[in-house]
C-alpha cells in the first residue's frame, strides 16, 4: 500500500527534477555571439569590442564579435533576425538603427519595437561636421560658398543612407541653402578615407574618430552637433551657436539588443554586466579616451530613448523628403 505523503513527495520530486532544464540553467554557459553592424575599424566597431571584452570578463564566457556591415545595419538586423531568441546572439546597434533606418524606407525593412529586446545603451557621444584640410573649407560660410560654386554642390559622405551623418549634414545643408550630393559609404573608414583625399568635401563623423585626423592636421572641424562645446574640441562652435538648430544638436548613442523574445534573465544578465563595467577604470578610459561617456541603461531606457529620438527624426525625413522605396 503506497502511503500518500510518499506519492506526494514523488510528485514534487519529478517535478522540481521538470524544472530543471535547459530554460533554469544559468545564462550564459556557452559563449555568446555580437554582431557588429560597421565593419572593423569603425567607431562603433571599436566601441563594441570595448563593451564585449569587459562584459566578457563579468559573465565568464567569451562575447565573439562578428561584422555584418552594409545597408546601414539591414544586413545586421536580418542576421540576428535569423538566429534563435536564446540570448546567444545580440546585437551592438546605434541610434541610427533604432531610430532612422527604419523610417528612410517607405517599406519599413524591420520595425524596432517588434523585432528587438532593448539589452542597454553602454555611451554616448557627440558628432561633429569635420572637412577635408584642402577643401579650403573652414566654417559654415566657408562650405555655402563652396557649395554654390562648385557643379552639383558639395558632397557629402555618410556611413550609409540613413545614418545620423547623412541625416544631420542633409539638414545642416537645408538649413544654409548650400546644394548638396550625398555619397553613403559602407562604414565611418571608407568615407573617412575619402574626405581625408578630397574626394568628398564634408563628412559628419563620432567624435571620438574625428579627433586623431583633427589633431594630425587631416581634416577641419566644423561644428558640433551638441547644445554645448566639447572639452575634446574647445575651440569648435556647438551648432546652436551658429544656427537656429536645436533639433540638430542630437548625441549618438550605441547600445546592444536581442531579438524580440529572448528570455528576460539573458537580458538581465548582460545588463548586470553593463553596470558592472562601469567600475572597471580600464573600460572606462578606453571609452572616454573616444570621447564616449560610459552608460549602463535598461532595456525599456533603451526603447524610450529611441523612442524620443524617433520624435524628432521623423519629421525631419519627412521635411526633408528623404523616404525612398528601396
Amino acid at each position: 500500500m503506497k502511503r500518500p505523503y510518499l506519492t506526494t513527495l514523488a510528485a514534487a520530486v519529478f517535478l522540481s527534477t521538470a524544472l530543471i532544464g535547459p530554460d533554469a540553467r544559468a545564462y550564459p554557459e556557452k559563449p555568446i555571439t555580437v554582431i557588429a553592424q560597421q565593419p572593423p575599424g569603425s567607431g562603433s566597431d571599436a566601441m563594441t569590442r570595448i563593451w564585449a571584452e569587459c562584459v566578457a570578463q563579468k559573465v565568464a564566457q567569451p562575447l565573439v564579435v562578428q561584422n555584418k556591415p552594409g545597408a546601414n545595419g539591414i544586413l545586421a538586423i536580418n542576421n540576428l533576425k535569423g538566429q534563435p531568441a536564446d540570448g546567444y546572439t545580440v546585437m551592438s546597434i546605434g541610434m541610427s538603427q533604432m531610430t532612422i533606418t527604419p523610417y528612410v524606407y517607405k517599406n519599413m525593412p524591420y520595425d524596432p519595437a517588434k523585432d528587438f529586446s532593448g539589452v542597454t545603451v553602454f555611451g554616448a557621444t557627440p558628432m561633429i561636421l569635420t572637412a577635408s584640410a584642402d577643401s579650403g573649407i573652414k566654417n559654415l560660410d566657408d562650405l555655402a560658398a563652396h557649395a554654390k560654386a562648385a557643379a552639383g554642390g558639395v558632397n557629402f559622405g555618410s556611413p550609409g543612407k540613413g545614418s545620423p551623418a547623412h541625416l544631420l549634414t542633409t539638414a545642416l545643408v537645408s538649413k544654409i541653402k548650400a546644394p548638396g550630393t550625398h555619397v553613403p559609404f559602407v562604414g565611418e573608414g571608407a568615407g573617412v578615407t575619402a574626405l581625408i583625399g578630397n574626394q568628398i568635401q564634408i563628412m559628419t563623423l563620432v567624435s571620438g574618430t574625428a579627433l586623431p585626423q583633427v589633431k594630425a592636421g587631416k581634416l577641419v572641424p566644423i561644428a558640433l552637433f551638441a547644445s554645448q562645446r566639447s572639452p575634446a574640441f574647445p575651440d569648435v562652435p556647438a551648432i546652436t551657436e551658429l544656427l537656429d538648430a536645436q533639433d540638430l544638436a542630437r548625441p549618438a548613442w550605441i547600445g546592444v539588443v536581442a531579438k524580440k523574445g529572448t528570455p528576460i534573465a539573458a537580458i538581465r544578465s548582460l545588463n548586470d554586466a553593463t553596470r558592472q563595467c562601469l567600475n572597471d577604470q580600464g573600460y572606462t578610459k578606453r571609452l572616454q579616451a573616444m570621447n564616449v561617456e560610459p552608460l549602463a541603461t535598461t532595456g525599456d531606457d533603451l526603447e524610450a530613448r529611441a523612442q524620443a529620438d524617433v520624435r524628432v527624426w521623423r519629421p525631419l525625413i519627412d521635411a526633408l523628403g528623404l523616404a525612398s522605396e528601396n
